[in-house]
């Protein structure tokens, strides 16, 4: 079934419309690894790490069964790489159900991890997340506050600006900085 779209698809490529061949193009692209599903799945098992991380960053936008379950069982690979890579695209899918393993991560022993973990929060656009994100400001990685700071933004919940305006003063200009433009984008709570 999915070889029979290829092919149309294929076809449409040479469409005398651009807009038909753009849209098939597109299309393609998001075909191609349903195509090859089973091989990408089998290759998050894979020995090599590159490897696994590659199969990763092809699942992102596999919408399939058994894909969600795959990267989440990713999460606990002893690899701290393949852990942030899994994070990084488990955000960008921002499934609900994925919601409480990111929270997890956030208490990862690898900065990178807690880093990804709190940027991926920020798609999620949950308030609810506010206390968690909170939580994570005090880590002693820059990165990893400053993921938290931007997705405190990105959330654009009014309950974080006491948070971000106490960053205002950390010791650290990035964070300043991160915590500045989160501000501007809080929603206005009228008195």
């Amino acid at each position: 079934m999915l070889e029979r779209r290829r092919q149309a698809l294929l076809t449409a490529l040479e469409d005398v419309d651009p807009q038909v061949r753009a849209a098939a193009a597109a299309a393609l692209e998001t075909l191609e690894p349903q195509l090859h599903l089973a091989h990408l799945l089998d290759g998050l098992a894979a020995a090599d790490r590159g490897h696994r991380i590659h199969c990763l960053f092809a699942l992102e936008k596999v919408r399939a069964p058994g894909v969600l379950e795959a990267l989440l069982k990713l999460l606990e690979d002893p690899d701290a790489d393949v852990r942030a890579a899994t994070v990084q695209v488990l955000g960008a899918r921002a499934e609900a159900r994925a919601l409480p393993e990111l929270v997890k991560r956030l208490r990862d022993g690898e900065p990178s991890v807690r880093m990804y973990a709190a940027e991926a929060l920020g798609a999620y656009r949950d308030a609810r997340l506010v206390p968690y994100l909170a939580a994570v400001l005090k880590d002693e990685d820059s990165g990893v506050v400053e993921g938290a700071t931007r997705s405190l933004g990105r959330i654009g919940a009014g309950d974080a600006e006491k948070y971000l305006l106490a960053l205002l003063r950390d010791q650290r200009a990035a964070v300043r900085a991160a915590a500045a433009q989160a501000l501007a984008s809080l929603e206005i709570q009228r008195c």
